[in-house]
């Protein structure tokens, strides 16, 4: 059976998506799948609070046709500030499991424009070699300090480079960024953690999803 660990729905994170949470879990239904739901960790504690329980209430209207996980999305931005974020809001609700996400480097988000990545990018040295780098390296920070059993879009990184379609090796042009790689995949392994198989690439006008199949082959 076909399952999403990574749903946003437009009730609660209006920035990723449209629906309604009922309609999320609906449209899961007609399509045969199993389905986690999850949302944006964020700073509004009032959106958390309702989003658990109206989650917690539709997985028991719903429960004879659809099996559902009630979880978030964290973020990591800065070490410590993110660390204690994300442990509050495993300690203000018994959610089932989260993904861990990075979608800033240097404190600037990477995948909300070209204008935005080029910015981090001027940061790391002015190439995608060493926003790459960067970017696989505070991943590596995140997945030591969380261990999270979903790893969210893995090489997100790619989305506004200069060549995310590349088809001259992708990540293994360059050995510091195909390292560090291989050395994310090998730790989430360790622990027996899982990569998702994110779509949103698609949408977003690549030609291979997250992660790309050089990463999926390892």
């Amino acid at each position: 059976m076909p399952f999403s660990h990574h749903s946003h729905s437009g009730e609660f994170c209006p920035s990723h998506a449209q629906n309604t949470l009922e309609q999320v879990i609906q449209t899961a239904i007609l399509q045969g799948m199993e389905i986690e739901a999850g949302v944006t960790s964020s700073s509004m504690i009032s959106n958390e609070a309702k989003y658990f329980m109206t989650a917690i209430q539709l997985r028991k209207k719903y429960a004879s046709q659809i099996k559902i996980l009630v979880g978030f999305e964290s973020e990591w931005i800065r070490s410590d500030t993110s660390l204690r974020l994300i442990h509050d809001s495993l300690s203000r609700h018994p959610f089932e499991f989260f993904v861990g996400s990075v979608h800033h480097l240097h404190g600037i988000p990477i995948d909300w424009s070209r204008k935005l990545y080029s910015k981090a990018r001027e940061v790391s040295g002015g190439t995608d070699e060493r926003i790459f780098e960067d970017y696989f390296d505070v991943q590596f920070e995140m997945l030591q300090n969380l261990k999270p059993m979903i790893v969210g879009h893995f090489d997100l990184i790619r989305l506004h480079s200069d060549n995310p379609n590349a088809s001259d090796g992708g990540f293994r042009r360059w050995t510091g960024v195909w390292q560090r790689v291989a050395r994310n995949l090998r730790y989430i392994s360790s622990y027996g953690g899982l990569l998702e198989l994110n779509s949103a690439a698609l949408r977003k006008g690549l030609e291979m999803p997250y992660p790309a199949a050089e990463v999926c082959q390892v």
